[in-house]
């Protein structure tokens, strides 16, 4: 099964929007989103910052601040 880390902050306008459009995407392909509040991490915090929402897909970062639909799809169809 494909693992898409989604890392976000709360309050966040644009981690709400790609959100969307990560679960419609994995729910369409069968993966998995796993979702990271990062400032509940302070490693998290120092790692990804101002650049959320960041998507990684099994460990390879895939998008940062905005998700385009075509895109993530094609690589979950990989």
């Amino acid at each position: 099964m494909i693992r898409i880390d989604f890392y976000e902050r709360q309050g966040c306008h644009l981690c709400d929007d790609a959100l969307k459009v990560v679960l419609a995407e994995a729910a369409a392909a069968g993966a998995e989103v796993v979702r990271h509040d990062i400032d509940a991490s302070a490693e998290l915090q120092a790692r990804y910052g101002e650049l959320v929402p960041v998507v990684e897909i099994d460990g390879e970062q895939h998008s940062q601040w905005f998700v385009d639909a075509g895109r993530l799809r094609a690589a979950l169809s990989r």
